[in-house]
C-alpha cells in the first residue's frame, strides 16, 4: 500500500518493542524533492538503498540504457519501473519482456511483432512489445537468456533505432528507452561465447548492481511490517505484533532467495497464524542462517530462536509472568512462551 506515492511501513514504538504496529509513511531517500510516484513500492532506507536510488536518480532523466545486475529476487523490476516515471517518458508506456519465460521460437515475434504468414500459425499481424513501447521504456528482464541468433538485432535497436517485423521488409523505426536486467555474469558469458560483445558493451553504459538482501539487514524489519500488512489486509486477517525474537531471526536468516522469498515466507505466515501475533514456522526457511565467524557451525532458526529466548529469561530470572517477565520481552502470551520452551528443549539449569 501506499500514500500520495510512498509506501506505507509499519514501525514499532521504540519504547515498546512487542507493542502494536503503527503505519507510517517513508520517503526512502529522505528529501522533498522526490515525485509522487518515483518509488512506490521500493521499501527500505539502508545504505545500500540509498546509493542505487541515487543512481536512479542520476540516470533516469536521460535515454541512456541501463544494465541492471543483481541476484534473483532483488527487485529489479520496481527498479526499472523508477528509472521510468523518473524520466520524461513517464507518462508513455512501460512494457516489460521476461527473455527466460517465453521459448526462444516465439522470442523474436514477442519482440519484434510479425506479419500474417510469416510463418505457420501466423494468422494475423501481431505487433511487438518493442513497438508497443514507442516513445516510452521497455524493460528487458534475464537479458542473458537471448538467444545468439536474437543479438544482432537487439543491437540494431540500440544503435540505429529500427527494426523489421518478422516476415516482414518494411524497417520501422522506434524511440524507446531500455533498461535490461540479468542475474548472470554477462562477461563470462561472452569468454564462452554465450553472448556477444558488442551487445554488452551497447546494454552497459550505465550499469547497477542491486544488493542482495542479506546486504540490507537494516531494510528486513520495513519489509517484514510491509508484507505482514499487505498479506493481513488481503486476508482481512488482524496481525498487530511482531515478537522481537521472530523480528531477529529472520533479521539473521540469510535470504538466498532475496525480497521474493522473504514476502512469500510472510505470506505463508500470516496465512497460518491464528492470533494478532505473526507466527513464522521454522520449517518455512529451508536453508541455514550464517554463522557469526567463519570457525562457527551454521545455526538453524531454531537454534537462533533458542538463544534468543534464553537470554531473555536469563535477563529476567526466569520469570515467565507479568509486565517484566519474560513473556511480556517477548510479545508472547505465557501459554505460548511456554510451549516454544518445551518445543525447543529449553529447560532451567539446577544451580
Amino acid at each position: 500500500m501506499s500514500v500520495n506515492g510512498f509506501p506505507l511501513v509499519h514501525e514499532q514504538d521504540s519504547q515498546y518493542p512487542s507493542g502494536p504496529i503503527r503505519t507510517v509513511k517513508v520517503r526512502l531517500l529522505g528529501h522533498p524533492t522526490c515525485s509522487d510516484t518515483a518509488f512506490e513500492g521500493i521499501v527500505g532506507r539502508s545504505s545500500a538503498l540509498r546509493r542505487v536510488l541515487q543512481l536512479v536518480e542520476t540516470v533516469a532523466s536521460g535515454d541512456s540504457t541501463v544494465l541492471l545486475l543483481g541476484e534473483t529476487g532483488t527487485g529489479k523490476e520496481l527498479i526499472a519501473r523508477a528509472i521510468h516515471y523518473r524520466s520524461q517518458r513517464k507518462n508513455r508506456s512501460f512494457v516489460k519482456l521476461n527473455c527466460a519465460a517465453i521459448p526462444s521460437g516465439l522470442l523474436e515475434s514477442e519482440l519484434f511483432g510479425h506479419e500474417r504468414g510469416a510463418f505457420t500459425g501466423a494468422i494475423t499481424q501481431k505487433t511487438g512489445r518493442l513497438e508497443v513501447a514507442d516513445q516510452g521504456s521497455l524493460f528487458l528482464d534475464e537479458i542473458g537468456d537471448i538467444p545468439l541468433e536474437l543479438q544482432p538485432k537487439l543491437l540494431r535497436v540500440l544503435q540505429e533505432r529500427e527494426f523489421e517485423r518478422l516476415g516482414s521488409t518494411r524497417t520501422k523505426k522506434v524511440d524507446v528507452r531500455v533498461v535490461a536486467a540479468t542475474h548472470r555474469d554477462l562477461e563470462e558469458m561472452i569468454s564462452k561465447k554465450e553472448f556477444r560483445s558488442d551487445l554488452y558493451y551497447r546494454l552497459n553504459v550505465f550499469p547497477i548492481s542491486i544488493p542482495p538482501l542479506r546486504e540490507r539487514t537494516d531494510d528486513i524489519p520495513l519489509l517484514v511490517r510491509h508484507f505482514v500488512q499487505e498479506a493481513a489486509l488481503r486476508m482481512s486477517k488482524t496481525i498487530d505484533t511482531i515478537p522481537p525474537g521472530t523480528m531477529e531471526a529472520l533479521t539473521q536468516y540469510g535470504w538466498p532467495g532475496n525480497i521474493r522469498e522473504l514476502e512469500n515466507v510472510i505470506e505463508r505466515a500470516v496465512i497460518l497464524t491464528p492470533s494478532s501475533t505473526l507466527h513464522v514456522p521454522v520449517r518455512d526457511l529451508r536453508s541455514r542462517i550464517l554463522p557469526g565467524n567463519g570457525g562457527e557451525k551454521s545455526r538453524t532458526l531454531a537454534d537462533v530462536e533458542r538463544d534468543h529466548i534464553r537470554s531473555v529469561l536469563q535477563e529476567t530470572r526466569w520469570v515467565l509472568s507479568g509486565p517484566r517477565g519474560a513473556a511480556a520481552r517477548l510479545g508472547l502470551n505465557r501459554s505460548t512462551l511456554h510451549f516454544r520452551m518445551k518445543k525447543l528443549g529449553i529447560v532451567r539449569s539446577c544451580s
